[in-house]
């Protein structure tokens, strides 16, 4: 992966994409001191099938809070998006861009856009929209001529984004050594236990431990046979 950042703006439709998608290298990355920012498009209110959205929401958010402290992450922001029915079109970029062009991140950070996991596992609208948002927004935020209602807030250009990270990808081109924060990836997710176990009749650590370490031995061959979270990475 590029090493030559400083700040990064994770971009995620859900609470728990991070932490199923990316979270060893987030861990990896706070602890060399970079600054890095979860922006988030919903809570997660239609995510527990047996929760009402009013109640899940504020849950889901307290669970993202924490679990984003455990791999270092202090600021979490979310756009009150509703869950499953995100809108992929101008507003979505807009709040996007504008997020961008407020954390000025050098490394833009999203989950796996296209239609599918790269086999017949269908990728959710929520997904699609987002990341296909960001990728966009990457772009607008630099270009003072798109959305110049930005520039009238106080948020001006910020053309400084040289890299979107894509997670989650099926072609890959990147990749983190995920050895240093695998266990704390694993208790990241873990913070997610409302929706994990409803998730699953599985012991939630387990469930996590055996998900998150699988996915990373699963790159090994692929990036030096050490555990990887792998990006496709796309530079501006």
């Amino acid at each position: 992966m590029p090493a030559d950042w400083r700040r990064a703006l994770a971009v995620v439709a859900h609470p728990d994409d991070l932490e199923y998608g990316c979270s060893a290298a987030v861990a990896v990355w706070t602890d060399e001191g970079r600054e890095i920012t979860y922006l988030l498009a919903t809570r997660g209110e239609a995510g527990i099938d047996t929760v009402d959205p009013v109640t899940a929401a504020p849950l889901r958010e307290r669970e993202q809070r924490a679990s984003a402290a455990v791999v270092g992450v202090s600021e979490v922001v979310f756009l009150d998006h509703r869950d499953g029915v995100i809108e992929e079109g101008l507003a979505l970029r807009r709040d996007i861009a504008a997020a961008i062009r407020r954390h000025r991140p050098e490394l833009v950070i999203t989950l796996n856009h296209r239609d599918t996991w790269g086999g017949t596992a269908w990728n959710t609208p929520d997904h699609r929209a987002v990341g296909r948002a960001t990728l966009d927004a990457a772009g607008d935020a630099g270009n003072r001529w798109i959305f110049p209602e930005l520039a009238e807030q106080g948020l001006q250009p910020w053309d400084g984004v040289r890299w979107v990270a894509v997670a989650g990808s099926a072609t890959p081109t990147h990749a983190v050594d995920a050895t240093a924060g695998l266990e704390r990836s694993v208790q990241s997710l873990l913070e997610h236990r409302s929706y994990i176990e409803v998730l699953t009749d599985e012991d939630p650590e387990a469930y996590c431990r055996t998900f998150l370490t699988a996915n990373a031995q699963g790159m090994a061959a692929r990036f030096g046979g050490r555990p990887a979270v792998a990006f496709e990475v796309f530079g501006r």
